[in-house]
């Protein structure tokens, strides 16, 4: 199992973490609206975590963190990626293991994520993380 660091991202790092959030989403977004889209992101309860292996950054994810009426206090994952070289090494283990202890440090009491349809092998390791689905995300654009 490779050892991980995490690194929180600062706003201006953004050319950093990019990359891996465009290589994750299933859609292109023009990139100067991405960063706008990110800039807005960090004002609003948002944080961006490098995956780190040996000093290379091999994924990246963000944090959302809210107080829900169904929940209580939330750390909502969101766009998990790990480069596909490292995947299958226990990484998602060792992020999922700190986003929880990081989560419960903020006094948080449930972890939460969305998970595109096709993501089959993201479904079966949220599922084996003790996700339990609750629901559907419906989207529409205006």
């Amino acid at each position: 199992m490779l050892k991980i660091k995490i690194r929180r991202f600062d706003k201006d790092e953004i050319n950093t973490f990019l990359p891996l959030v465009q290589e994750l989403m299933e859609h292109s977004v023009e990139e100067n609206l991405l960063k706008a889209r990110f800039s807005e992101m960090f004002e609003h309860r948002y944080e961006c975590h490098g995956i780190y292996v040996e000093e290379k950054l091999a994924g990246v994810f963000g944090l959302w963190f809210a107080t829900r009426h169904y929940c209580g206090k939330t750390c909502e994952a969101d766009h998990v990626f790990i480069k596909p070289e490292y995947r299958s090494k226990g990484l998602g283990k060792q992020v999922f293991q700190w986003i929880y202890e990081y989560a419960r440090e903020r006094g948080c009491e449930t972890s939460e994520l969305n998970a595109y349809v096709h993501n089959f092998a993201g479904h079966k390791f949220y599922l084996n993380e003790n996700y339990v689905i609750k629901g559907y995300h419906f989207l529409k654009k205006l």
